[in-house]
């Protein structure tokens, strides 16, 4: 497939801007005022209706649209929000002094064109998801056409998108100049914005709106009251707009203001400037310019999101989206300032939940506080504030802010995610990173007074013309601001700006208030509170079982870590099981995939906290000294004695709120008097609710307790809705709270703090138990006190509330208290619009009266007797007396006798047996209550497609080598190619031995070659088809991806979506660390999917790169099911995917936290069904295959899954049960007894499976398949794929519900064409890339066929992408990784593009002066790059950013040497390489094992963080380095070993010879005064090597003796 337009390639020429970068952004782009009216103006649509006066026409939709009626004070709904996600690229000029001219307009639209990959367009590759700029209002231009009227200072300019029907446009014409007159304001007139409309693509055509100016007039003292005067007019008009019209946007205000203007669209970033013809008017004429293009997921042009905002533009996500919309929504009409008196209603709704991004929303608050005398730096700060705490650098340079950060933590919570956010009042123009560092942003200085940010370097292509005037060469860190005040001439850094903000009001002495409770001054109790008899009837009644007991609470309590569990959750979901369930069990965790990255607890977790406030929130508009007096807690767990702390501090005025009900009576009754209970305290008030379930005495089986989650869910919601929600905290006190996942949902919807008294008795009474005493005294279980044992329980919980947090991408818990990041999976719409309004709930299920049925159902076990233990509900273990498991051993043993495991005969009377098993097996899937109701007569099924052909859409899933053992993988590896399936190679590489056909099989089926394997034959080829690409990037090179005939990259796993995999250190054999290059017995973490993959248009740049390495493979992206993912896979088709799986939570083979097993993901068949219905309907289904993979376990499966939209099909555990899995669950351990997942060589040799066994599995599945279409009527899968329509709800009756709904699942998304020609279609291409015009060259071939040397020198842009892949991909796929015996030498000059040097290997030697961008040397096997700057560059070149963000990801070998510095996460996951900078960011070596790294200048924090293999080498100039380093895993030491001195010394002086650093010269010349300044890094592993032997140096100890010098 051709690429889109929309990633148009810059054509080649000389290099900067005499290049045309971008020529199609420039072209055709007539000059001058006097050339406009030669372009055509949009056709305007005739009204069919006669005009209509405003309220008129709003009477007249109301009639026609019930919907359009005002919006109260509440909850967000998810899917208003969800349905629009969004990723861009971003960056402005400024002129420091305020130099207003045309060239910078000019620039910026340059800039704009070379970041086009940076957006996408609609399905039809014309279509801009969005592009625009703002500026100053260019009043030369304005009064040239209209006249004297127009006066700086003294008028408005507002930029209106108006409906495109004339007599609506008038309509609004007409109210929005009486609006105006009504506010004082002569309108000057209104002025067409000439635009050309032919270059707007055919579905961005279709809502094209009107774009008009209207300019007013007001006599007012100043700017700011002139602005603050227009954003009342544009408030009251957007008040007016909703009456008429919803919250559609058909009317909207891009800008109203007497400083700024904003041009944008639905259009690509080539023709902003061709479309606004004002944009190429010399007289338009600004000191500013911010630019933006935007990567939306979902693709209905929307021409109100494109951006920039009003104040600001936005790359990223906001992950708080949600509880930051609660939250505002409640607190709006407690706000208030005098100047706002008397306009405080025409001020609201503040935020917008329907029809408004998150970037819109965001923009909306920060321009509220701006006008509300809020300088633009403190608005940004304390809306997205930096991780304050673990910072070395803001300790030592700026502690006065901290200060200025707890207090308005108080006040306001953050919006978190990955963000770049530029933004603008008309006087200040800056930048802001969020915390985490998640976005790229560079920035440049000249010292002809411009400065200049973007996403990218080279957006200009004037890397040599400028850097004669280049006086500074920076990028944002996390957290960093920098602003231009083109007022005063000055451009401010982050140190200066948040200095000056702390000194703004005495915050210091103001968050004295703040109490701050102390853990540390509480104690655990020392005994039990109960007996153990009343113990049991409690956690009897509150539905505790024995799996809760001994693998949550006692596995927590034991070490302070969750439980580990494996094999996937094949239960059935709550609302279809007989059982009864809390109610927790029918919420699954969201969690991060594409829009936005999970972030990593666990190596850098110094940017997360738990800390948390009670008490009333202030007014945020006028921050006070007594507007934060709160209390301040570390974490959201509270123990008996902080409770009682809480309770008596005074200023709360905290009361506590009984949740018990009668009994028999109306659970619904019961929970609205308790709002209304606690409505009346808070307005007498009341700061603190405490919801409690704790008796006075002994419980009473007539007196339940409710649900907590339900209780505290309502009593949020009801004080939302209030306006009250600011007013107070929720604190519950409660027994039915014991797991990780019982805590995040009871935050999530709005609790700030729990004690969860009976959690914490069970420890106690655990630890006095006599079994527990005996344990301990056989050394089974360490010696704890009781004390202890409830402390590791709340370690525990916050580690794992962390964990919950990050996976979403959430750095603060009181941005995720209230956020409602979860869906519903059961629940009926009166209890989600009671209790949990807002959250996405598409099956219906269990209502109020059918959950007090189940929670009496619980309360009533311990009556009139409580039993002598535990129930055992088999929820997470199998037993014949708990809940059925899908996958289980008697299951897999009728599988085994069918396939005939072993290479035995196989038998159909034997497969089925295991069909009867599972048609009579217990409903636990959505499908299972899904029927085929066929539309034609049965058939013949000879006339079906063959079994042959049906086999080929058949894979398996992604289990790695490591995970499963080199049996397992290979057998299943050699039975899909012969079948012509697709095998998974999962994460961890693959030998290359496996990517040849076999030739020596022996008649007994033996091979030399794999002589363990049995059943083979000769032509037998071991290789799987699909190499997984994952975030630990083990065992990927160019030449394992060279030989795939896909790529999988996966974002996330059904086991455990949004965290990373973990292979046990005992599971890590030579072999295997070999393969990952790595340590044997060395544990192997891969971080969370977020290294490059922090948005849509990174995963777009990833596809790129891999399309690169290897332009016949096809890139499939892992997804798993959540409510949204249909917006996620428009997207990613977006992001030129080919292929898009679908995994449900109930997959998984592999070890995995049990809260991440059991509530997080959803079902397969409702993420299947979005996604083909979004796909379909947004015309993108074409472009991509799409994959289901969750749990399929036969041909019934399969037909639903098509019917459903799939066109292939996953199977993962079943193809290890094919192949001899006996469902031990013991994965985990290392000990399978059939060594289908076992390292261990004694265990290996009882592998039991050939090939033939899986063939003969899939056969039978296929034949299934064919009898079931023959029933139908249908001959082929073409078909019935994506036929849902043919799909409807069984009437078999739920066991607790009547209220179940399937009718998602059985809808027909519309014609989406054939499946065989979306599977035939060719790879999507990259286009023509710079790569191919070497390769193409006679002289490379020739070099690249005798292992010769080849020479060249060319230019590079940044829009060349990805340099080096596809000639690292030609070399690998020749000569491996490292065996090219030639050179290929490669000379550049200019800015490269993203990804640049990626994927080269051993022999290709490339130098480029100029800079790049971020991923450089990503996943590099071999070669050299060096980087240098220009010669004449002004700054020094030592301080200068020339690398950007995650550097050298993933490589597994070559050199980088680079004569400036570098972004975050430099060198992370690095295997083997080598590299030697001068200055980089946060995170440097992390999850590094091997290779070696030298840093010549100033590091980040959070060094060497998950380190676990290779060196560092650290130039510590100012003795700060200590503080810097992560020591978790590795020590620091001086260099005091001879090979270490030369090791470091050897690349210190190669980095000289390749980039002539000055910095490197220096410290040679004085190489005994530097040698002693350096710190070696060393892991564990390393200790043994001559280069590491020396003296240890606690860093801990280091850093206490420099604070105390």
């Amino acid at each position: 497939m051709a690429p889109s337009s929309c990633f148009a390639v810059a054509p080649r020429g000389a290099l900067g801007v005499r290049r045309e970068v971008i020529g199609s952004c420039v072209a055709g782009c007539a000059r001058g005022a006097g050339q406009q009216s030669a372009r055509p103006k949009p056709t305007r649509r005739t009204s069919s209706t006669p005009l209509v006066s405003g309220r008129l026409l709003q009477q007249t939709r109301r009639q026609q649209n019930p919907c359009l009626e005002p919006v109260e004070a509440g909850a967000v709904k998810f899917d208003d929000l969800f349905s629009e996600r969004d990723a861009c690229g971003v960056g402005f000029i400024a002129s420091m002094h305020g130099k207003r001219n045309h060239d910078i307009v000019d620039k910026a639209i340059l800039g704009l064109g070379c970041m086009e990959h940076r957006g996408a367009c609609s399905a039809d590759d014309d279509s801009g998801d969005g592009a625009g700029v703002m500026t100053e209002i260019p009043w030369k231009l304005l009064a040239s056409e209209m006249g004297d009227g127009v006066v700086e200072g003294k008028c408005g300019v507002g930029m209106i998108f108006l409906p495109q029907d004339e007599g609506e446009a008038q309509t609004c014409r007409d109210f929005i100049t009486r609006l105006a007159g009504e506010r004082n304001f002569e309108v000057v007139g209104w002025r067409d914005v000439p635009v050309d409309s032919s270059v707007v693509g055919v579905m961005a055509k279709d809502t094209e709106p009107q774009v008009e100016q209207i300019v007013v007039k007001g006599d007012f003292a100043s700017y700011e009251e002139l602005d603050r005067e227009l954003y009342i007019l544009r408030k009251k008009i957007e008040q007016e707009v909703f009456e008429m019209y919803g919250p559609e946007d058909e009317c909207y205000i891009c800008s109203f203001s007497g400083k700024t203007v904003v041009y944008k669209g639905m259009l690509r970033s080539a023709v902003v400037q061709s479309y606004f013809l004002d944009l190429q008017n010399e007289l338009f004429e600004t000191a500013f310019c911010i630019y933006h293009r935007r990567f939306s997921t979902n693709t209905v042009p929307k021409w109100p999101l494109a951006q920039p905002m009003r104040f600001l533009g936005h790359n990223g996500e906001i992950n708080t989206l949600q509880g930051n919309l609660n939250i505002m929504n409640s607190r709006e009409k407690l706000l208030n300032h005098p100047l706002w008196e008397g306009h405080e209603e025409d001020l609201l709704p503040i935020c917008k939940g329907k029809g408004a991004s998150d970037s819109a929303n965001l923009d909306r608050v920060a321009e509220l506080l701006t006008k509300t005398e809020f300088d633009v730096e403190p608005t940004m700060m304390l809306l997205v504030p930096e991780a304050y705490d673990n910072h070395p650098d803001l300790d030592n340079k700026y502690p006065e802010v901290k200060s200025f950060y707890k207090y308005y933590e108080g006040l306001q919570e953050g919006w978190d995610g990955p963000a770049l956010l530029v933004f603008s009042d008309g006087d200040k123009v800056g930048a802001r990173l969020d915390r985490n560092g998640l976005r790229p942003a560079r920035f440049w200085q000249t010292s002809d007074g411009y400065v200049y940010m973007a996403s990218e370097v080279g957006v200009l292509g004037d890397v040599f013309e400028s850097a004669s005037n280049v006086v500074a060469k920076g990028r944002l860190g996390p957290g960093q601001m920098f602003c231009v005040d083109m007022r005063e001439g000055t451009c401010s850094t982050n140190i200066d700006i948040a200095k000056k903000a702390a000194a703004q009001k005495p915050y210091a002495e103001w968050t004295k208030k703040i109490k701050d409770l102390d853990s540390k001054k509480f104690n655990f109790l020392s005994e039990c509170a109960m007996s153990a008899e009343e113990a049991l009837e409690m956690q009897t009644a509150f539905g505790y079982g024995i799996e809760d007991s001994q693998l949550i609470i006692e596995a927590m309590a034991t070490d302070g870590n969750e439980a580990t569990f494996c094999m996937g959750d094949t239960i059935a979901l709550p609302v279809l099981s007989g059982r009864p369930h809390l109610l927790y069990d029918y919420f699954k965790q969201r969690f991060a995939q594409v829009t936005n990255p999970p972030i990593d607890p666990l190596r850098e977790g110094i940017v997360m906290s738990l800390a948390v406030r009670l008490g009333r929130r202030g007014n945020l508009l006028k921050p006070e000294a007594d507007s934060v007096q709160q209390v301040n807690l570390t974490s959201p767990v509270l123990i008996e004695e902080e409770l009682e702390d809480v309770m008596a501090t005074d200023f709360l005025q905290a009361k506590k709120f009984s949740t018990f009900f009668q009994a028999g009576g109306s659970l619904s009754d019961a929970i609205k008097e308790l709002c209304k209970e606690v409505e009346a305290s808070v307005r007498g008030g009341c700061q603190c609710v405490v919801l409690s379930d704790k008796p006075e005495g002994r419980i009473s089986v007539d007196r339940p307790a409710m649900p907590i989650l339900l209780a505290a869910g309502a009593v949020n919601h009801h004080l939302i809705e209030a306006g009250l929600r600011t007013e107070a905290s929720i604190v519950c006190e409660t027994a039915q709270c014991f797991s990780t996942h019982h805590f995040a949902c009871l935050i999530g919807y709005g609790v700030s703090a729990v004690c969860p008294y009976l959690a914490l008795e069970a420890c106690r009474q655990w630890r006095m138990s006599p079994k527990t005493e005996s344990l301990i005294k056989k050394g089974r279980v360490s010696k704890l006190s009781i004390e202890d044992c409830q402390h590791n329980f709340r370690f525990a919980i916050n580690k794992g509330l962390k964990k919950i947090l990050s996976k979403m991408g959430f750095s603060l818990l009181n941005s995720y208290q209230g956020a409602q990041i979860f869906d519903i999976y059961g629940l009926a719409d009166d209890v989600v619009d009671i209790a949990f309004t807002g959250t996405a709930s598409r099956i219906g299920g269990m209502t109020l009266e059918d959950l007090s049925k189940e929670t009496m159902s619980f309360w009533s076990k311990p009556f009139p007797e409580a039993p002598s233990k535990l129930d055992f509900f088999g929820f997470i273990t199998s037993r014949p007396k708990g809940e059925y498991h899908a996958a289980n051993p008697e299951m897999s043993k009728l599988l085994h006798k069918a396939v005939g495991l072993g290479g035995k005969n196989p038998a159909i009377e034997n497969f089925k047996a295991y069909q009867e098993h599972m048609d009579q097996a217990p409903i636990t899937t959505l499908r299972d209550m899904l029927e085929i109701k066929s539309d034609r007569s049965p058939i013949s099924i000879d006339e079906v497609e063959p079994a042959t052909k049906l086999v080929e859409r058949f894979c398996t899933g992604g289990m790695s080598l490591g995970a499963i053992s080199r049996e397992t993988h290979e057998c299943i590896a050699i039975a899909m190619n012969r079948i012509g399936g697709k095998s998974n190679s999962g994460e961890g590489g693959e030998d290359p031995i496996r990517w040849k056909a076999l030739e020596d099989v022996d008649s007994d089926g033996k091979s030399e070659s794999f002589d363990y394997l049995k059943g083979l034959q000769n032509g037998d080829i071991a290789s799987s088809a699909i190499k997984q690409v994952a975030s630990g990037r083990f065992g990927v090179t160019p030449h394992f991806l060279a030989n795939a005939e896909q790529v999988e990259i996966k974002i996330a796993q059904g086991a455990k979506p949004g965290e990373g995999g973990q292979l046990p250190g005992k599971k890590v054999s030579p072999y295997i660390a070999g393969l990952r290059r790595s340590k044997p017995g060395v544990p192997l973490i891969s971080p969370p999917p977020h290294h490059d993959i922090y948005s849509i248009e990174d995963l777009a740049q990833l596809i790129y790169d891999l399309h690169q390495v290897n332009e016949k493979a096809k890139v499939s992206v892992k997804l798993v099911a959540q409510a949204g993912i249909g917006t996620i896979a428009s997207g990613v088709a977006k992001a030129n995917a080919d292929v898009i799986q679908i995994s449900g939570h109930d997959g998984g083979t592999g070890a995995s936290p049990v809260s991440s097993i059991k509530h997080c993901g959803g079902p397969l068949e409702l993420g299947l069904a979005e996604a083909h219905i979004s796909l379909t309907q947004n015309k993108l289904r074409d472009r991509v295959i799409l994959r289901a993979d969750g749990g399929l376990r036969c041909g019934r499966d399969v037909m639903m899954s098509a019917l459903l939209g799939a066109d292939e099909y996953g199977f993962g555990t079943l193809a290890m049960i094919a192949t001899g899995c006996v469902m031990a669950r013991i994965c985990h351990t290392n000990n399978c007894p059939v060594g289908v997942a076992s390292q261990r060589e004694e265990l290996r040799k009882k592998f039991p499976g050939t090939p033939s066994d899986l063939v003969n599995f899939f056969l039978f599945i296929a034949e299934e398949v064919r009898e079931e279409m023959a029933s139908m009527g249908y001959k082929t899968m073409d078909e019935i794929i994506g036929r849902g329509d043919l799909l409807k709800q069984k009437d078999t009756p739920l066991e607790k519900t009547k209220s179940f709904d399937a009718s998602f699942l059985t809808q027909y998304g519309g014609e989406s064409g054939l499946s065989s020609e979306r599977i035939a279609q060719e790879t999507h291409s990259n286009g023509p890339v710079l790569d191919d015009k070497i390769i193409a060259n006679p002289d490379f071939q020739q070099a690249l066929s005798t292992e010769g040397v080849f020479d060249i020198t060319t230019d590079i842009i940044n829009v060349d992408r990805a340099f080096g892949g596809r000639i690292g991909g030609a070399v690998a796929y020749k000569y491996g990784d490292n065996g090219f015996a030639g050179a290929m030498n490669i000379t550049l000059n200019g800015s490269a593009g993203q990804s640049f040097g990626c994927f080269i290997v051993g022999g290709i030697n490339i130098k480029l002066t100029g800079e790049a961008n971020d991923y450089v040397c990503k996943g590099m096997a071999g070669g050299e790059v060096s980087i240098l700057p220009p010669a004449d560059l002004q700054a020094n070149a030592s301080e200068s950013v020339l690398v950007g963000n995650t550097a050298l990801y993933g490589a597994t070998g070559g050199r980088l040497f680079v004569n400036g510095r570098g972004g975050e996460r430099f060198s992370v996951r690095n295997s083997m390489a080598d590299a030697v900078i001068e200055g980089v960011g946060d995170h440097c070596c992390e999850y590094m094992t091997g290779g070696c790294v030298v840093v010549l200048g100033p590091v980040g924090r959070n060094v060497a963080a998950g380190m676990t293999g290779g060196l560092g080498y650290f130039y510590d100039e100012d003795e700060s380095f200590a503080s810097k380093l992560n020591p978790e895993i590795v020590v620091m030491q001086r260099v005091s070993s001879k090979a270490g001195e030369q090791q470091l010394k050897g690349l210190i002086t190669d980095h000289y010879e390749k980039t002539n650093s000055s910095k490197a010269k220096d410290l040679l010349d004085n190489w005994s005064e530097a040698l002693p300044k350096f710190w070696q890094i060393v892991p564990p592993s390393e200790m043994g090597t001559p280069e590491a032997s020396g003296e240890i140096v606690d860093a801990e100890v280091k850093v206490a003796e420099q604070q105390r010098a």
